[in-house]
């Protein structure tokens, strides 16, 4: 009998390690970096890279990022809703440009793919821890 519990209690020590292992790794919290590309309003396509830092809260997250590449930079905030362990959707806003629109985040393990559209442009990016 106090083996069979043993056995229990482990399993079920395992279980909550799995949880806590996998939820971790599709936490939004902390600092990515990582670059894609942005297509412009006129339709020209610029690779950039990009560093975002998020910082969860509640049923959500705010993102503050910076991307550039050789000639420009920018730097955005975003407020943003957790759909489930994994999804995010919120609104982005870029204040010296006046552009606002919405963005789209997944994560995976220790990737998150982001796109973000607005202002008649959009973006995609991959970035890792």
């Amino acid at each position: 009998m106090t083996s069979r519990r043993l056995i229990l209690a482990g399993a079920a020590f395992a279980a909550c390690i799995g949880t806590t292992v996998s939820a971790q790794q599709n936490s939004i919290g902390g600092t990515w970096s990582g670059g894609g590309t942005v297509t412009l309003k006129s339709g020209n396509v610029e690779k950039v890279r990009c560093r975002a830092t998020f910082s969860p809260s509640g049923n959500g997250a705010s993102m503050s990022a910076t991307c550039a590449n050789a000639t420009a930079k920018v730097t955005q905030t975003a407020e943003l809703t957790r759909v489930n362990a994994s999804r995010y959707v919120g609104e982005f806003q870029n204040l010296e440009f006046n552009i606002s629109g919405s963005i789209r985040i997944t994560i995976s393990g220790n990737t998150l793919t982001a796109s973000m559209s607005g202002g008649g442009g959009s973006a995609s990016m991959s970035m890792n821890r």
